[in-house]
Parts: C-alpha cells; sequence; structure tokens
C-alpha cells in the first residue's frame, strides 16, 4: 500500500488535527509531501508535532524517512510503464469530442471513490440522518445548483432542510437559526468564495456540525469544517459538476437507508401532499354559472 492510500484508509482514525495535515497533504499529492513539515503544518493550520505524529501513526520512523519513501514512490510511478501507456492514451488519444468527454467524466466518478474517505461521508450520513434540529445548505456562484439539488431532496427524507440562497444577505436569519444539533452544508469550489468561509466559520460558531463538499484543492471553508467531502472536478471548459452530484446522490441515498422507516413516512406525506397539489392543478376549470344580468330577467 502506498503512502496516500495509508493515509486515506486510516482517515477514520485520525484525530481533528492530524485530519487537517491528512487532507493537506491528499489535496496536493505528491508535491505537498515534499514540503518541510514546518510548511506542511502551516498549510494545514496545525502544529509542526501534529504533522510529525501523522507520519508515526503511518509506521514511518520520521519525517525524513517519509520523504524518502515518497520520492521513490513517485519514481516508480514515473517510470511505470502501465503509467507512462495510460498518460501517452489520455494525450494523444484521436476520439470525437462526445465520447471523449463521457470517458473523462466516467473517470471523475471512478476517481470519487479514491478521493472521499469513507470515514468522512459516513460522518456526514451520520449528521444529517441523526434528527437534526436544522439542516442549512449552502453554495456559490456555480455550486448553488448542487446545493439546491442536495436541499430538494433532503427534504423529501428528513425534516427542517433549507436551501440558504444568500446566506449573508437576505436569508441570514436561516442561518442564524443554527444552534448545537444543527447541521450546516457548505458547498466551495474553486475560485473560492469568501461568503463561503464566512458562513461556514458562522455555523461553527454557533455550535452546528459543518459539512464542507468542495475539490481537492480544498476550499477555505475547510477551516471550519467538521467534515470534508473533496471531489474531483478536472474537466473543459469549466470544472466538471459530475462528481459532485453523485456524491449528492450517494449522500441522499445513503441518509435515507440510515433513517429508515423515518425517512419512509417522510416521502409518503411528502408526496401525498404533492399529488393534491398535482390533482388540483390537473383538475378542469368549474363550468361558468348561469348569467344573471339584465337580459336573462328580462325573459
Amino acid at each position: 500500500m502506498t503512502i496516500d492510500e495509508e493515509i486515506f484508509a486510516r482517515m477514520g482514525e485520525l484525530s481533528p488535527a492530524e485530519k487537517k495535515v491528512a487532507r493537506v497533504l491528499l489535496a496536493s499529492w505528491p508535491s505537498a509531501g515534499l514540503e518541510s513539515a514546518a510548511a506542511v503544518a502551516k498549510a494545514a493550520g496545525t502544529s509542526t508535532p501534529t504533522v510529525l505524529r501523522l507520519v508515526t501513526r503511518l509506521g514511518i520512523g520520521g519525517y525524513p524517512d517519509f520523504q524518502r519513501r515518497l520520492r521513490e514512490e513517485v519514481t516508480h510511478r514515473m517510470s511505470s510503464p502501465v503509467s507512462r501507456t495510460q498518460q501517452g492514451a489520455r494525450e494523444h488519444a484521436e476520439r470525437p469530442v462526445l465520447q471523449a468527454a463521457i470517458a473523462e467524466r466516467a473517470g471523475l466518478v471512478e476517481q470519487l471513490a479514491a478521493s472521499v474517505p469513507p470515514s468522512e461521508f459516513d460522518r456526514a450520513v451520520e449528521a444529517l440522518a441523526g434528527k437534526a434540529k436544522q439542516v442549512a445548505v449552502m453554495g456559490g456562484y456555480f455550486s448553488r445548483f448542487s446545493a439546491e439539488l442536495l436541499a430538494t431532496q433532503l427534504d423529501q427524507v428528513i425534516p427542517c432542510v433549507d436551501f440558504v440562497e444568500q446566506p449573508l444577505g437576505h436569508d441570514i436569519g436561516k442561518l442564524l437559526r443554527l444552534c448545537a444539533g444543527s447541521v450546516a452544508v457548505v458547498f466551495d469550489f474553486r475560485r473560492y468564495e469568501l461568503t463561503a468561509k464566512q458562513a461556514a466559520a458562522i455555523a461553527k460558531g454557533r455550535g452546528a456540525k459543518v459539512v464542507v463538499i468542495t475539490d481537492q484543492d480544498l476550499s477555505p471553508a475547510t477551516e471550519s469544517a467538521d467534515v470534508v467531502l473533496p471531489v474531483p472536478v478536472d474537466g473543459l471548459p469549466f470544472d466538471s459538476v459530475v462528481g459532485t452530484i453523485t456524491l449528492v446522490e450517494a449522500l441522499v441515498e445513503a441518509v435515507l437507508l440510515a433513517t429508515g422507516s423515518r425517512g419512509i413516512e417522510r416521502m409518503k406525506q411528502w408526496e401525498d401532499t404533492v399529488q393534491i397539489a398535482r390533482a388540483h392543478r390537473g383538475a378542469p376549470d368549474p363550468a361558468p354559472r348561469p348569467s344573471t344580468g339584465p337580459a336573462e330577467e328580462r325573459t
């Protein structure tokens, strides 16, 4: 098992401070691991001893040994015939745009399994399915569409879900309702938005559990996060939302399974209400009432 695979597999065992270090390392792997321990600690907002504790937890003698092993792994990957063949195929393949686009996005979905630590995913599901007092979901310029999808689908499974379109604007009240036992889900992707960082900090300050869904470079909002779900987004001409939507659907499915009969009953109530509204909209207009005007009175 390579070092990055080891870190990924052990994410659930790490302390909160060690998780911050692990996220920084995995987000910029392998280059981050070639920085000094002090530089990694600064990027993670932790201390150098925390970085060293993580290395020790991996069963590596010290930071110099960690970097030596990392260099060996990088050299092996770069010299691997399989790696060279795969890279060359991506760079030189002549395929129609549609087929190439589908293949690239299918690759992003496959990468999702390696970018989202299962322990972090489980913690997010546990927070959402655990009878949260309030769930506030918010996003940025592009990511608000993914955030709204999550909020809309979660609302059919669990109660008290709000889509917060403008967390520091006209929706500030929804943010201020958060408290201990609440959950804030913040979507923020490069180019990161200050609003996301501020909203996450406010939610954290009010005692809510903060889940940040971001790209592999990690949003500044992760500074306030209890759970971070990094998603691969590389695409042309814009970052792809395929991985994000897949994660959203996986979260909703997992929350439904975790809530059991509560979630099913919520969906039944929601669907019954929607059917009533749809039936009302589809009903024919009532027949016009007979006229009682002067012409009728004269007959």
